[in-house]
């Protein structure tokens, strides 16, 4: 008998409990045997229990290269929901030993240098194949294959994506907002170096300490408003969707509202300054830390009432709201010694903005098309809300795992033609992903078209 292909799947994080379940669900029948390595395995046996036939978890230090390459020789493919940053580690042993990679991140300059090599060996490393990236791709390359087919021309598009908390999840938690993955990249947003797009037809650079005071309105049918903040650089996707001479072009994140103004306190604030080493004891109170920011202005009244003098704000208003319900205004211990402010900011918020057990998730993404069709200016949005079950089953697992995993599945059957790294913008993949989503998840977009 012919033996099973052998699926390794690195990192089990709070993202990869959807992707673990639609691997097990097929696996009898695509007659694979997934291996799951994750830094704590041990969460995974209630998982696993069922499946020892088809499955097995194992312990991983990703800093382990010797062990890295262990597991990467014994798969057939792997799948890796590692942190970025250790991808081009992977991609290198994967492109070593002959293996096919998939992953949810975005292509880095170091696994994009490795295309001609994966493709001169005929493998894929199929990459931006989760939500956002990954579902945003495949969705909005089915809309703009649609308009061209219908002989229009997309002059705008838009594109904004948030992973929030539903409504009735938030409690009395003012902004809106609770972890539903990496707490460090929601702290971090933005710092990857100025956000750039077009506008118009103009090219915009926003600095970070700008972005969040640049925040668009956007309107969700039957959802309501959200702010929306520009997203690293939108112009390197023009070629990708085949929108070269778009004149407005901008891919952004979505937060509710009152989020961006509150947020850009703390930017102004320096606390999301992840560079500094404040060289501080744990007990030093977040008050002593606020006030530290202003080293040459002497504090007359309490923290708070400077920040909101400092900066132009009521002490009462949203914004200093927002960040007094925080307690960086109390004598509550930052509870780390010798770190960043960033890092602080995280410890803080990890408990803040904690998701509880019954608390559900929910993914917010809108595409914006603006077009011209026979000679009339139109606008088409396509718009998807996800609402998770519970900490677990979230949103946010489902729609980063459960594409990632549909594409594996073709990738194995040999449904995807193209070799070197590859994104989710061709039909081959993104066609038979969306009518799988729609028919078995109930994840599908809703587009509405009106006159410009």
């Amino acid at each position: 008998m012919t033996p099973p292909t052998r699926l390794l799947l690195l990192g089990a994080g709070r993202s990869a409990s959807a992707l673990i379940q639609y691997l097990l669900r097929h696996a009898p029948a695509e007659r694979w045997f997934l291996t799951v390595a994750d830094a704590a395995p041990a969460h995974l046996a209630p998982v696993l229990a069922a499946h020892s036939q088809y499955a097995r978890a194992v312990p991983l230090d990703a800093r382990d290269t010797a062990q890295l390459r262990e597991l990467v020789a014994e798969a057939d493919l792997v799948i890796s929901m590692l942190p970025a940053f250790l991808h081009p580690l992977v991609a290198r042993t994967c492109l070593e030993f002959g293996r096919h990679l998939a992953t949810a991140s975005y292509v880095s300059p170091d696994v994009q240098a490795l295309h001609q090599d994966a493709q001169a060996a005929g493998l894929v490393f199929l990459m931006e194949c989760g939500l956002d990236p990954g579902l945003d791709h495949m969705s909005a390359m089915q809309t703009i294959n649609a308009l061209n087919e219908q002989g229009a021309r997309i002059t705008g598009f838009r594109s904004y994506c948030g992973g929030l908390v539903a409504p009735e999840s938030e409690g009395d938690n003012p902004w809106h907002y609770k972890f539903s993955w990496n707490p460090r990249n929601v702290v971090l947003a933005g710092q990857g170096g100025p956000a750039q797009y077009l506008e118009n037809g103009e090219l915009q650079h926003i600095s970070y300490h700008e972005l969040f005071a640049r925040a668009a309105t956007i309107s969700v049918p039957g959802h309501g408003h959200f702010e929306g903040y520009a997203n690293r650089d939108s112009l390197t996707y023009r070629a990708a969707y085949g929108l070269a001479d778009v004149q407005t072009m901008l891919r952004g994140t979505l937060r509710r509202p009152g989020y961006c103004p509150a947020w850009q306190v703390l930017v102004e604030l320096g606390l999301t300054d992840d560079e500094t080493r404040l060289d501080n004891p744990a007990g030093l109170p977040w008050q002593a830390l606020v006030a530290s920011r202003f080293p040459e202005e002497e504090i007359v009244g309490d923290v708070a009432q400077h920040v909101a003098a400092s900066f132009g704000l009521d002490l009462h208003g949203p914004e200093l709201t927002r960040l007094a319900w925080l307690g960086i205004f109390g004598e509550r211990p930052v509870g780390m010694s010798n770190a960043t402010p960033a890092q602080l900011l995280e410890h803080l918020l990890v408990e803040k903005w904690a998701l509880g057990p019954h608390d559900r998730d929910q993914v917010v993404m809108q595409h914006q098309f603006e077009y011209e069709l026979q000679g009339q200016a139109r606008c088409r949005t396509a718009s998807l809300v996800v609402t998770g079950a519970d900490a677990t089953h979230t949103a946010m697992a489902q729609t980063v795992g459960l594409p990632l995993g549909m594409a594996v599945r073709r990738l194995l059957r040999g449904e995807v033609a193209g070799r070197g790294v590859v994104i989710p913008t061709t039909a081959e993949l993104y066609a038979p992903i969306l009518q799988e989503l729609a028919a078995d998840y109930g994840i599908a977009f809703e587009e509405h078209d009106d006159a410009r």
